[in-house]
């Protein structure tokens, strides 16, 4: 079992930057692949970026460029550094957590990212 908990989400104004953090507990972090989604009101959730055990990334098109996933199996989190930030990255995001092995996800709560123009 493994317990996500994101935090870093705010209010930014348009071409500002934010750090968002998961941090992992409860299981050997790096046995997860993980991932950052998003979802904003009536659309569904959506893949921002992922790292994979091995530490190999990728992102979703609307982010490339702008967006870097990183992780520290040292903390046992992982990171979202997003840059160039627009209103339509305003979405609560979510870190999750998929085993190698099983593939089975689990998933944080949440982060609310609000991007004003």
């Amino acid at each position: 079992q493994v317990q996500l908990v994101e935090s870093g989400g705010g209010l930014v104004q348009a071409g500002g930057s934010l750090r968002l953090s998961c941090a992992a507990s409860g299981s050997i972090f790096s046995r997860y692949d993980m991932g950052w989604h998003r979802q904003s009101p009536g659309k569904q959730r959506e893949l921002v970026a992922a790292i994979s055990s091995g530490g190999r990334t990728t992102y979703a098109d609307s982010v490339k460029g702008r967006v870097t996933i990183s992780r520290d199996n040292a903390k046992n989190t992982v990171y979202l550094q997003m840059n160039s930030l627009k209103p339509e990255d305003t979405a609560v995001y979510y870190c999750n957590a998929v085993r190698v092995t099983t593939r089975y996800a689990y998933w944080g709560q949440g982060t609310q990212v609000t991007v004003s123009s």
